[in-house]
């Protein structure tokens, strides 16, 4: 049974690599993202539970989104699915300054080993132009279904970037006060960011499919014998929902060409000088209202 099995996914992979092989072929697949956040570790006592609650509403959504993937053999766009902004969404410190971060088209060609973020912050539009990530993916034995595809399990270990904020957690006072840090300063401190931080490394387990041959995988992801379906890093869960092959209304995959080219590392710096000046803004607001 095992063996007729094997013969009918082996045929099915052989019909579709001939399809993938023809020079118009193109595909789509549609992934749900979600992130998973503990608000209420965040904000000490500067910030109610009410608050709380409603900073988490307005970063919903920034932490469920629903993108699609175009790809071809060597090329993808993957960008997010427009929809219409909730009402109300956005407003506040954080919902503004959170909402200041928007990603747009990202390009990968597999073949050049190249990757470009369209990416505005602040009003500003950037390409940020770098190398694709490169995971060592260790092939895991276990299998599962996801859809009508069969896949397959890899795990990689993945540096975090400090600006990662879809990875951040909430300081650990504690240990830190261990290792001699003292306790007077972090009493003081009133800024939320002071109370997070990334980690230098996570997991990550993706599962991929055969039986669709392509070197692909929504975002950053890719470099396994098959489709990415479904990606599991640190708080953040990608999974596909749908793939159609050869869609009639197909994507132009062409890497975007707006916006002040910047590598990620010059980006990142972008970042920290303009959150380090809202810093010191927010930061001398809260000092002058305790007079």
């Amino acid at each position: 049974m095992k063996s007729h099995s094997f013969k009918i996914l082996a045929s099915f992979i052989f019909l579709i690599s001939g399809t993938i092989m023809a020079q118009d072929f193109q595909g789509k697949a549609y992934y749900q993202s979600k992130t998973t956040m503990d608000m209420s570790n965040f904000g000490g006592q500067q910030m109610t539970e009410q608050q709380r609650k409603m900073m988490a509403e307005r970063m919903k959504s920034m932490l469920e989104k629903t993108f699609i993937l175009s790809f071809n053999r060597t090329e993808s766009i993957y960008k997010e699915e427009e929809k219409l902004a909730a009402p109300g969404a956005g407003g506040g410190r954080w919902g503004g300054m959170m909402g200041s971060f928007t990603a747009g088209a990202q390009y990968k060609n597999v073949k050049d080993q190249q990757l470009i973020q369209d990416q505005e912050f602040f009003g500003k539009q950037f390409l940020i132009k770098d190398s694709i990530p490169k995971l060592e993916w260790k092939m895991e034995s276990e299998s599962k279904q996801i859809g009508q595809y069969l896949c397959f399990k890899a795990t990689a270990v993945k540096k975090v970037d400090d600006m990662d904020f879809s990875n951040m957690r909430r300081r650990n006072r504690d240990n830190e006060q261990r290792q001699g840090e003292k306790s007077k300063d972090t009493a003081k401190s009133t800024n939320l960011m002071d109370e997070i931080e990334v980690p230098k490394e996570i997991l990550v387990t993706a599962w991929y499919t055969p039986q669709i041959p392509v070197n692909q995988g929504p975002g950053e992801y890719w470099g396994l014998p098959g489709l990415i379906l479904e990606v599991n890093s640190g708080r953040t869960t990608i999974l596909c929902s749908k793939i159609e092959i050869n869609p009639t209304d197909k994507t132009e995959i062409k890497a975007p060409s707006k916006g002040k080219v910047v590598t990620k590392k010059e980006y990142e710096d972008i970042v920290k000088e303009k959150m380090e000046e809202m810093q010191e803004m927010y930061g001398g607001r809260g000092r002058g209202s305790r007079r």
